[in-house]
């Protein structure tokens, strides 16, 4: 349902997002609160890429945009995790404020394509 270069690129952006987070967990600590925060954190983040894999086989309109919303849901999740680590301190990267940006900037590249689909 939309352009296959689009596609490709935001698809590639999701895995490497994930991919860098999961380097992220690797470097928290294995307290409780570092656990806890590295498991959300591990799944949001690679969730968001696995249903966007998903929307590119939705069955309908309803099931793209669905899925879409499920995407940017996942990303302002991995968005809140990763704030928390910064302002708990769990681990200081300058990898950390990058990364924050980039689950934001996908949110919003996500949140306009289910405004597109929407409309059509």
């Amino acid at each position: 349902m939309q352009n296959d270069k689009l596609t490709n690129s935001l698809s590639d952006r999701l895995l490497n997002f994930a991919a860098n987070v999961m380097k992220l967990v690797s470097q928290l600590s294995k307290t409780y609160a570092g656990r806890h925060v590295s498991g959300q954190l591990f799944r949001s983040a690679t969730s968001a890429g696995a249903n966007y894999e998903e929307t590119c086989g939705a069955e309908s309109r309803a099931d793209f945009v669905h899925k879409l919303q499920i995407v940017q849901k996942e990303l302002k999740e991995t968005r809140y995790w990763q704030l928390l680590i910064k302002k708990s301190e769990l681990v200081k990267t300058s990898n950390l404020d990058q990364l924050t940006q980039e689950a934001g900037e996908l949110a919003k590249i996500i949140a306009k394509s289910v405004v597109t689909a929407k409309k059509k």
